[in-house]
């Protein structure tokens, strides 16, 4: 039989998904009873060890963590200065929970980077309101988070967010040894745009680009933000050289479609965007700077070449790279 402990739905707004919860104990009984208690509300994930619990949070970021202090190999503590050193996973609120009670268990789990302690056994009425209030705190910091990474005239990320993603996206494609594309896209002629149909003009002209571009992500780990002024910026995890290539012609000709008036461009009677494109591969040993100026660079030859059109390039060490293959 299932039981009811009466309480209701926790306060906050997660925007129609429920939260995801990962419950880290080697113990069936004790995942079983969390299970009872939290999944009709939130999506409840298991782990019997810490190992297991990296993997996933490495694949899947968790929105609260329920841990186990006491497990064979890596203890929860151990667990949770790891969890703390990975930038997806520094944010994640940690309760620890455990049979042994002592000030020092307590201040051991504080240093390692918990938020909050509960004992076995538990009252289920206090382990589930303690979930939904740090729940809460943890999504009324992420929604503060949010606005402050938000572009205000276009609604898109913005170039604080930017950087942040790409050293976060930088570090997963080393883990994983995938390739990280980056698109540098500058709307041409922009300033004669607002010279002869105004500013506010100019302004819904950008709004307008940022939406398709926006509309062109496929996967949700690519990011479009606004790198200032007409500049954009188009971050491809996992995309190689030539898939990194298509995705900027069809961005070019998607803007060309979108027929918005241009009488004083020198590419063509329409808003057109010059893309430069720069990959960095699996074995790399750039750095975020060096695949940004990489791309600068390519936007650069792009808009000596004529503007309107893509240019792309590998990082120098790939091209060295694949040179001596």
């Amino acid at each position: 039989m299932t039981a009811n402990y009466g309480i209701g739905p926790g306060p906050y707004d997660l925007g129609g998904r429920r939260a995801r919860l990962l419950v880290v104990d080697d113990e069936p009984v004790f995942v079983r009873l969390i299970h009872q208690l939290f999944s009709a509300e939130h999506e409840v994930f298991m782990a019997t060890s810490g190992e297991q619990a990296l993997d996933m949070c490495a694949s899947s970021v968790p929105d609260l963590i329920l841990l186990d202090v006491m497990m064979p190999g890596m203890d929860g503590r151990e667990l949770c200065r790891r969890l703390k050193k990975l930038p997806e996973a520094q944010a994640i609120p940690v309760i620890f929970v455990t049979a042994r009670e002592s000030l020092d268990e307590e201040t051991a789990c504080w240093a390692a980077g918990g938020v909050d302690f509960v004992s076995k056994p538990f009252n289920p009425l206090t382990l589930r309101n303690r979930v939904n209030v740090h729940l809460a705190l943890k999504f009324q910091t992420d929604r503060l988070r949010e606005m402050a990474f938000v572009d205000g005239l276009t609604g898109i990320a913005n170039r604080r967010q930017f950087e942040e993603r790409l050293e976060l996206e930088f570090r997963r494609c080393r883990r994983s040894g995938s390739p990280l594309a980056l698109l540098m896209i500058d709307v041409d002629f922009f300033k004669p745009y607002n010279d002869r149909y105004g500013h506010q003009a100019g302004d819904e002209c950008l709004r307008q680009l940022a939406s398709l571009l926006r509309a062109s992500m496929s996967r949700p780990g690519d990011l479009v933000a606004r790198y200032g002024g007409e500049e954009f910026v188009f971050l491809l995890p996992e995309t190689d050289e030539a898939g990194a290539r298509v995705i900027a012609q069809r961005l070019v000709d998607a803007v060309r479609r979108l027929n918005l008036e241009h009488l004083d461009s020198h590419v063509a009677p329409v808003v057109t965007i010059s893309i430069g494109v720069a990959v960095l591969g699996a074995d790399s040993s750039d750095s975020c700077e060096a695949l940004i100026a990489l791309a600068d660079a390519q936007l650069y030859r792009a808009k000596k070449q004529g503007r309107g059109r893509v240019c792309c390039a590998l990082s120098p060490a790939d091209r060295d790279a694949a040179a001596q293959r």
